[in-house]
């Protein structure tokens, strides 16, 4: 199972970006855990400077934006 952890304050990108990655584990058939975390000192410590970002079992694969689809099923496969 992968533990992957959406950082952000909670804006409409951050959520649809959650949404994104349990849709795309899904598709993938993968077993995941999403959580969102909001607390800033928490996103500063993963040196997130820019939200939404994603992290999958402690490494951070996006900062700023709505990340593709396409990019999340590729690092959530790998």
């Amino acid at each position: 199972m992968k533990d992957v952890k959406v950082l952000g304050p909670g804006c409409k990108r951050c959520v649809a970006t959650a949404e994104m990655v349990q849709q795309e584990a899904d598709r993938l058939g993968l077993a995941v855990t999403v959580e969102k975390v909001t607390d800033m000192a928490t996103i500063a410590g993963f040196g997130i400077a820019a939200t939404p970002g994603i992290v999958i079992d402690g490494k951070v694969v996006h900062a700023g934006g709505l990340p593709k689809p396409e990019d999340v099923a590729r690092w959530l496969a790998a």
